[in-house]
């Protein structure tokens, strides 16, 4: 018999912690079998440094509820054959340069005004996405999006979004189109990793003070480095390697796992 404590509620009806004394692993497995069946995010994390002073986060499918790219490839109707591109590289079954590269290249041609479309009509904000910027900076943290997508819309969902910063992919164009072409170096899985470790340096944190969430296999490093690595809605390879699992919340679930109660969360 495990010891634990009793529920304390963090918002009423959605989300609770329960102090645990024992073996994590072994109560977290514990917990998990026994709540089987049911739509609930089940997840152990320290009570030392909860509260987390460096928010890394990846775009697509995370903080927005699509693929940008696979948006953009709509629209000259070859969506189905860039999102299953998409799809194997999240999955971590393919080389995410190359593919970007390839899915890129089948873009040649498509008229800027199409990135505008695409930005206005698709990519929406996933629930909880200002409250978890907006609270977690009213807690002193800083926070950066990082997306292996592009940074036509990097800046404006991080503008959207309340992120004090962003990095992403660069689309090259000629003025008028696409030419199919991507900036060279592409940033994916290394430089996700390397933007971790350079904002831990350059606001004399540690890794523990971070919290990396994201969805695809070229999250991982930076979600296993951060203090608190969250796979969210994930690809298997990145759930089975991250620390925390969020499969059926929203946002708000990270700030949850902060300790953040209901009454202290930011909701514009």
């Amino acid at each position: 018999m495990h010891r634990i404590g009793s529920a304390n509620w963090l918002s009423e009806g959605y989300a609770f912690d329960i102090p645990v004394a024992d073996d994590p692993k072994a109560v977290l497995a514990e917990a998990r079998n026994a709540a089987a069946g049911i739509s609930a995010d089940i997840n152990i994390v320290p009570i030392a440094n909860r509260r987390k002073q460096l928010l890394i986060a990846d775009m697509d499918s995370t903080i927005v509820g699509c693929e940008c790219i696979d948006e953009l490839a709509d629209q000259v109707g070859l969506k189905s054959k860039v999102a299953a591109i998409t799809e194997r590289a999240m999955r971590g079954e393919l080389d995410f340069p190359a593919a970007l590269r390839e899915r890129v290249a089948l873009l040649k041609g498509l008229p800027l005004e199409a990135l505008a479309r695409v930005y206005a009509e698709r990519v929406r904000l996933n629930r909880g996405a200002r409250a978890l910027t907006s609270t977690m900076r009213a807690n002193g943290a800083y926070t950066l999006l990082v997306s292996g997508g592009f940074t036509y819309f990097t800046r404006r969902v991080a503008e959207d979004a309340g992120f004090s910063s962003h990095q992403g992919n660069r689309l090259v164009d000629d003025g008028r189109a696409l030419t199919g072409a991507v900036e060279e170096p592409i940033l994916g899985r290394e430089a996700k990793l390397a933007a971790l470790e350079s904002a831990v340096e350059r606001w004399s944190l540690t890794f523990a003070d971070a919290l990396a969430v994201g969805d695809g296999a070229n999250d991982l490093d930076m979600i296993k480095r951060a203090g608190l690595g969250v796979a969210y809605h994930a690809k298997p390879i990145v759930a089975a390697e991250a620390r925390a699992s969020i499969v059926h919340g929203d946002l708000y679930a990270l700030l949850y796992l902060q300790g953040y109660r209901e009454e202290e969360i930011r909701k514009n």
